[in-house]
């Protein structure tokens, strides 16, 4: 098998992220760490990742709580509504927002605060991913 089927075939079997943050340096950043070991897809709101990954095969999704339009619960809220079961890791700079319930009822996996510990981070996908 050449390097190119190999380099396809691994890609295949890599799992997908989707990163919805409006702040591009963020989405920047995330992809820059993750994209070696997963296939990472980036959007810069709510109505784009809902548009774009809503019926795509997904693992994991690291949302920001604000988001423009809407907030990142209510957009993983529609996600689970049109049948996605998989990890969700929701960030925020403002903790107060979030309602300890709302991520209970919503199956979120992880919370993190910003500034992001990505340390911490990396370790929390690589286990809610293999």
């Amino acid at each position: 098998m050449n390097g190119l089927m190999m380099s396809e075939k691994k890609m295949e079997n890599m799992k997908v992220i989707v990163v919805v943050d409006d702040d591009a340096s963020i989405r920047k950043t995330f992809f820059l760490i993750l994209h070696k070991e997963y296939r990472v897809y980036l959007a810069k709101d709510s109505e784009e990742a809902l548009s774009r990954f809503k019926k795509s095969h997904v693992d994991l999704i690291i949302a920001d709580l604000k988001l423009p339009q809407t907030n990142g619960l209510d957009m993983i809220s529609s996600f689970r509504e049109a049948g996605y079961d998989g990890e969700v890791i929701l960030i925020s700079a403002y903790p107060d927002l979030v309602n300890e319930e709302k991520l209970s009822n919503l199956s979120i996996s992880e919370f993190f605060t910003k500034p992001l510990d990505l340390n911490a981070l990396n370790q929390s996908i690589s286990y809610l991913l293999n």
